[in-house]
């Protein structure tokens, strides 16, 4: 029998700049992405908590709805795959959705922006094909478009404003979540790092000198998957396959402050999403289990598939992402509980190396927020 060979990854239109920049290139979600740059994970990581962090996000899935009757059809049509309202949506504002299963748990989260005469939508890359197959299926009076020609970079941090600004003049108006198209750019403010900072849609041919003139900005350095990680789970975000998956849904995720009041009970479009009867019974009598932020004692990290323990020694659940945060120089953990053990405060024992070891359940996100609001 002949072996079975790994699937060729995916190369980012910009591999030769990371390679260029030194870039420790790793395999992810099908693609060959930096997971680090000469400076480590570390440096990186408070580097864009201080200055500014370039990312390169090309491997996420972009995708264009178009209405092929009216604009509110198409936003209705793609309101029925989740619990969010997508109808009240401004134009030139982007927000979060996920989409849901019949037994209410998460497919993907993903970001979507009004732009008028059609919606933009940007997936994770390791769901995108299965999104772009549900979105075809699910919406036939839809014309679903995915954008293969684009690259995708963030920008995070407290300089990124100044440096996107003088790159792309206009963009320092713009506010959380608000999204503009400047020529040929597409930007979004907004990221998964818990800083300030902007999403940009780069034409192909264009992306490697845009990133270039980035680069070139007082303050701004590569930032690889390594401290994106560590970024996000310090702000307090999911990932999924991890931290949201098929089996979760929104409510035990304590994302419910992604679920509109249009869509609630008694709201004007309630429910009529997949997985509702289930989503909308735990907003109104609460789940079994939440999502919660972790402090573990000491310097140990416990990491994702710790076993949780009350201090009795009854099994109350597992962590689902954790590490060092640099930021706050301390371990950090996010996971699931069972709701009597998720108060702020409770003390938990993680199970490490046969070890079982003090955990206190506390507030999310571990560093605060920096958004322009």
């Amino acid at each position: 029998m002949a072996d079975l060979e790994e699937p060729e990854l995916r190369l980012l239109g910009l591999d030769a700049l990371h390679e260029g920049l030194g870039g420790k290139m790793v395999p992810f979600a099908g693609y060959r992405m930096p997971v680090q740059y000469p400076d480590g994970v570390m440096k990186e990581h408070l580097h864009t908590r201080s200055e500014a962090g370039l990312f390169d996000v090309s491997h996420m899935g972009q995708v264009i709805l178009r209405p092929k009757g009216q604009m509110d059809d198409l936003k209705l049509a793609f309101e029925a795959l989740m619990p969010v309202d997508v109808l009240g949506l401004a134009e030139g504002r982007q927000r979060y959705g996920l989409f849901t299963n019949d037994q209410g748990g998460i497919l993907d989260d993903l970001m979507f922006t009004n732009r008028g005469d059609h919606l933009y939508v940007v997936v994770n890359a390791a769901c995108k094909a299965e999104d772009i197959a549900h979105m075809t299926r699910m919406m036939p009076g839809v014309s679903v478009q995915p954008v293969t020609d684009r690259a995708l970079l963030a920008l995070q941090g407290p300089g990124a404003e100044a440096a996107l600004e003088t790159v792309v003049p206009g963009v320092a108006a713009m506010r959380f979540m608000d999204h503009r198209v400047i020529g040929d750019i597409w930007v979004s403010r907004s990221g998964y790092t818990g800083e300030d900072g902007f999403e940009i849609s780069v034409p192909d041919a264009q992306a490697e000198a845009f990133a270039r003139k980035l680069l070139a900005q007082p303050g701004v350095a590569p930032i690889g998957l390594g401290a994106r990680d560590s970024l996000r789970l310090e702000a307090g975000l999911c990932l999924y396959g991890h931290d949201i998956d098929t089996m979760t849904s929104p409510v035990e995720a304590n994302l419910t402050w992604a679920i509109q009041k249009a869509r609630r009970a008694g709201g004007p479009r309630e429910g009529g999403f997949p997985g509702a009867a289930r989503i909308l019974k735990e907003l109104a009598e609460g789940p079994e289990r939440l999502r919660v932020g972790l402090r573990p004692e000491g310097r140990a990290p416990m990491r994702e598939g710790v076993e949780l323990f009350a201090e009795d020694g009854t099994p109350v659940g597992r962590v689902t992402s954790g590490g060092f945060g640099p930021s706050v120089n301390a371990p950090i953990a996010m996971g699931y509980v069972a709701r009597a053990h998720a108060n702020l405060g409770t003390t938990l024992m993680g199970e490490v190396r046969g070890k079982r070891l003090p955990v206190t359940v506390t507030e999310l996100p571990f560093h605060p927020t920096t958004y322009k609001r």
